[in-house]
């Protein structure tokens, strides 16, 4: 039977601990969502019988193809010359759009009571107000500042009067990634919060 010698021991062990460290790094996944803050729910009546619900369709928001990646993308640079950067270790949760869409529906179901009819697959509901977006810039510089510029919009059914309008937002984002996603979904936040204006300027 070989014999194992302490020096043939601390090697395997040297081996091994280089070995883990040449291993890849794993990515670390990021939401836009808000955790398990409370939405709005079915209500217990039929949706025929229910005359009081607000009914909404979050339409999927559309964002340019340059930020519809699974990494984060981030500015690489200062001035017209900044070009853009893919982080491979920080990616979103699922496609941006449905990060963007789900967020903006969740804070609008809770600030209005309402119920999103896209989200909840009621294919058969006629929703009272429907909901467009549009990214038309989203980007940062990490651990100094994030921006987005969001274009809106909310048309009342049937009679399909519409109310339009635009966030832009220029945020602090110390911390790296985090403070990023941080000052993302407070943008989020303050999108919701106008097109729940616009809602409520139609009813």
């Amino acid at each position: 039977m070989k014999r194992l010698t302490l020096t043939s021991l601390l090697g395997s062990a040297l081996a091994a601990a280089v070995l883990a460290g040449c291993a890849s790094p794993e990515p670390r996944y990021y939401t836009l969502a808000q955790g398990p803050a409370a939405v709005a729910t079915l209500p217990a009546t039929t949706p025929a019988a229910s005359t009081n619900t607000l009914w909404l369709e979050v339409a999927p928001v559309r964002v340019p193809e340059r930020l519809n990646r699974p990494q984060l993308v981030v500015r690489d640079g200062a001035g017209g010359d900044a070009s853009l950067r893919l982080l491979d270790l920080a990616r979103w949760s699922s496609p941006l759009p449905d990060e963007l869409r789900d967020a903006l529906s969740q804070r609008l179901q809770a600030t209005l009571g309402a119920v999103d009819t896209y989200q909840q697959g009621l294919s058969d509901v006629q929703p009272l107000y429907r909901i467009t977006t549009e990214v038309l810039r989203l980007d940062a510089d990490v651990g100094q500042r994030a921006g987005a510029t969001i274009n809106w919009t909310v048309r009342r059914l049937p009679d399909g009067k519409v109310v339009s309008g635009r966030t832009q937002a220029e945020l602090p984002a110390p911390g790296e990634v985090d403070g990023v996603v941080a000052a993302y979904r407070e943008i989020v936040a303050s999108t919701a919060a106008d097109i729940a204006a616009g809602v409520q300027s139609l009813r």
